[in-house]
């Protein structure tokens, strides 16, 4: 059995630090994440030699999966990736960090990437070529490996494409037939404008736990507060965990409206905060914490992981750690 099985866009991470002067040299919106052919991403990693590059497998529910597996969860994983090396790469990455993942590799193309510039604001501007990721399609989706899940995990990037659009709501149809759980996350505020209507079919129907922040919720909704927000999306959907940036993040579950405070810390990298949030909320409710714990649990991973550099945790959270934290 898995505590989580996430759908996502299988996407090789390459982060690195730059300045604000070479993101406008680029001529990328710093801070948003721009779709790029692959041959405009070899052309910015190539300019980028002489900077440390730190790669771990990654897109969204990839991180989130991860996260899960690192505070001693459960978890497996579809997507799509190529038969390079970068593929190979992202598959034993996965592995590597106790993720469950059998995927046939496509030669159909390049494994996707994303560029991560990050400036010392902490802002991350996310340069993404989906390569062959974007070719998920129904035939990737494991009817036996979803029915082993406690929950299912879909990012909303896939809602961009046909195929991966297709393949998600696959996972999500299978979910509901066999008492699997359907997590989602409304992934970026750029989504949310583009496909809002769709994302409200899902909140209103299959989705038990949907994952936002203020802003995404304030774009669903129409609302100024972030608890008018919050409120009126547990008026549709049954759970709603959303973050508030440094300010924490508001749960809400079976009508109450749990406040979780923020952890201060010093932001160094914003990648995957939201990820990482989603896995140790989602570890938690799985393995037997309160909605309660589960954000609390939520809000010091996410802390952690924005005060170093990369999507995983250079300090794992020990056991007694996580006891002491969840003692709420």
């Amino acid at each position: 059995m898995y505590d989580v099985l996430g759908v996502g866009n299988a996407l090789v991470d390459i982060q690195t630090q730059v300045s604000d002067k070479l993101v406008a040299q680029f001529g990328f919106d710093k801070g948003i994440m721009t779709l790029v052919d692959n041959e405009r991403q070899l052309q910015v990693l190539g300019s980028l030699d002489h900077n440390t590059l730190y790669r771990c497998a990654g897109g969204s529910a990839a991180n989130t999966i991860v996260a899960i597996a690192e505070f001693g969860g459960k978890s497996a994983y579809i997507g799509k990736v190529s038969n390079d090396e970068v593929g190979e790469f992202f598959l034993k990455d996965m592995r590597d960090n106790g993720v469950k993942i059998d995927v046939e590799r496509s030669s159909e193309g390049p494994t996707g990437t994303c560029a991560v510039l990050i400036t010392d604001d902490a802002q991350r501007t996310m340069l993404t070529n989906l390569g062959v990721s974007a070719t998920l399609d129904v035939n990737d989706v494991d009817e036996a490996e979803i029915k082993r899940a406690k929950y299912v995990y879909v990012e909303g990037y896939l809602l961009t494409g046909e195929s991966t659009k297709a393949a998600a709501m696959r996972a999500i149809e299978i979910a509901k037939q066999h008492g699997v759980k359907v997590a989602f996350t409304a992934s970026d505020p750029f989504l949310v404008n583009m496909l809002r209507d769709e994302l409200w079919e899902l909140i209103k129907g299959p989705v038990d736990l949907l994952f936002c922040n203020e802003e995404e919720a304030k774009s669903l909704t129409g609302k100024e507060s972030a608890e008018d927000c919050a409120q009126e999306l547990h008026k549709h959907a049954e759970n709603v965990a959303m973050t508030l940036g440094a300010e924490g993040s508001i749960v809400m579950h079976d009508g109450q409206t749990i406040r979780i405070p923020g952890v201060p810390c010093q932001a160094i990298d914003t990648t995957g905060a939201g990820d990482m949030y989603a896995g140790a909320f989602l570890y938690a409710i799985t393995n037997g914490m309160t909605w309660q714990q589960a954000g609390t649990l939520a809000s010091h991973a996410a802390s952690r992981i924005v005060s170093q550099m990369g999507a995983r945790l250079d300090q794992k959270f020990t056991p007694h750690e996580v006891e002491e934290l969840i003692a709420v």
